[in-house]
């Protein structure tokens, strides 16, 4: 099916419609060709498999980290705590020095592991799809840890406290998601 055979989606309404999906919030890294540290917020993290243990992510084809996670043999989703809403702000900013002041320990293979988080998977990439105006990036989990906390969840464009009240206005999307 061509694009022209596609009916005519409003962009907007299809944003709000997929924000009825309640997602957790991470923050995925990798470091870059020259050793720099990278990272971005997605809401956009999935399961894909048991066994093996596969996960996927997607990432814009217009972010500002998409050459880095393209190139990336290894990365680290670190799912965001709820108290943790100023770091998807942190790493939702385009261009800006998101690691800086932040206490971040190193995974096996280099990838930035946030100090706290809900749970931490590390991964080496398995594969790479097209998948619109973004890329698909399956991984496989190589090392993981559940801390067993209350995660950061987004619903229709508000953060959420697990079976409570919304935290505050506003989400995770940003010019990177």
């Amino acid at each position: 099916m061509s694009s022209s055979d596609d009916p005519q989606i409003d962009l907007d309404d299809f944003r709000r419609a997929l924000s009825c999906f309640a997602t957790g919030v991470a923050v995925v890294t990798t470091l870059d060709g020259s050793g720099e540290r990278v990272g971005m917020t997605i809401s956009s993290f999935s399961a894909v498999s048991l066994d093996p243990p596969l996960v996927l992510w997607s990432i814009a084809d217009d972010a500002y980290s998409f050459d880095a996670f393209m190139r990336a043999e290894y990365f680290a989703v670190n799912v965001l705590t709820r108290e943790q809403q100023h770091l998807s702000a942190r790493f939702a900013t385009k261009g800006a020095n998101k690691f800086e002041g932040l206490e971040c320990g190193k995974g096996s293979h280099g990838a930035p592991i946030l100090a706290d988080f809900a749970a931490c998977f590390e991964c080496r990439t398995e594969h790479r799809y097209e998948g619109g105006d973004h890329k698909i990036i399956v991984g496989r989990v190589l090392r993981m840890e559940n801390r067993e906390t209350e995660p950061l969840i987004v619903y229709r464009g508000r953060f959420l406290r697990a079976g409570g009240p919304v935290l505050r206005t506003g989400g995770p999307y940003s010019e990177e998601s």
